[in-house]
């Protein structure tokens, strides 16, 4: 087999949790460029649909699967699974993207003026609830249909919010009153710390069943933010600016292929550098 060979995953199936949304569409571009089958889970049927439209009109005749499901839940998980099974008889990849995301662009519930002491439980069992046990749950469904065939992919998504911590002073005002500031709250760095401990712990569970797991850190995407938070940001990376989402996926379609077919439990980072 030739280098650019192995970068191929034709007939792969591959599932991708919150695939509606861009990260998620990106992946899926990685999996559909290797010639795979990928495989969108999200609880918003609207921007799923949309989602398949996008991939079916850039890549013409390629098959793109789609299912409405929450991730929380093992009896959603497994009826895709079943689903998946019967029509393909194998599960071969799984990327766990879905997540709570609190973001400076699109007026995200869960990123405003929301202090440590202040933070509402609710938010926090929300946030673990979808970047961690789903997560834990799309392991263990789909991650054992793989340790039973004896082969299989999982990319963990996390973030370089898995390695540092975010750096508030990038999300300040200037004349706004202390407790009126914007955080990144608590939630988003713990889980994605957290789901770096679940690829290191799954890459030894499974290290001799065939079935690899890394974790992915994608960083400082740039998406409509406003230019203040953007000239902020960009000033701590040492490339000197924000990630463009076209730079994820052949990173992904590496991690996915038998390309890195002897890494596992590793941290792939796209930062520009911030991290170091």
């Amino acid at each position: 087999m030739s280098l650019l060979e192995q970068y191929k995953i034709t007939g792969k199936v591959v599932i991708i949790t919150g695939g509606a949304g861009l990260i998620g569409r990106k992946h899926t571009e990685a999996v559909l460029e290797g010639e795979g089958i990928p495989v969108l889970l999200d609880i918003f049927e609207d921007s799923l649909a949309r989602a398949k439209q996008e991939m079916t009109e850039k890549y013409p005749g390629k098959p793109v699967e789609t299912y409405v499901a929450d991730i929380t839940s093992r009896e959603s998980l497994e009826k895709v699974r079943d689903d998946l099974l019967a029509k393909y008889g194998h599960i071969d990849g799984l990327i766990n993207n879905a997540a709570n995301n609190p973001k400076m662009e699109g007026g995200s519930k869960n990123m405003g003026a929301i202090q440590f002491h202040n933070l509402p439980l609710s938010m926090w069992q929300d946030d673990m609830n979808v970047g961690l046990t789903g997560a834990f749950l799309c392991c263990q469904v789909f991650g054992y249909e793989m340790e039973k065939q004896k082969s299989g992919v999982i990319i963990n998504i996390s973030s370089d919010y898995g390695i540092i911590s975010p750096n508030q002073n990038i999300y300040r005002k200037e004349g706004v009153a202390e407790e009126d500031q914007t955080i990144k709250p608590v939630s988003y760095s713990v889980v994605k710390h957290g789901i770096m401990g679940l690829t290191k712990y799954l890459a030894t569970y499974w290290g001799k069943k065939g079935v690899r797991v890394n974790t992915l850190c994608p960083a400082s995407l740039q998406n409509g933010q406003d230019p203040e938070f953007i000239e902020k940001l960009s000033a701590l990376v040492p490339m000197g600016r924000m990630s463009r989402p076209d730079e994820y996926p052949a990173t992904v379609l590496y991690m996915l292929s038998d390309a890195s077919s002897y890494m596992t439990g590793a941290t792939v980072v796209l930062d520009g550098g911030r991290t170091i």
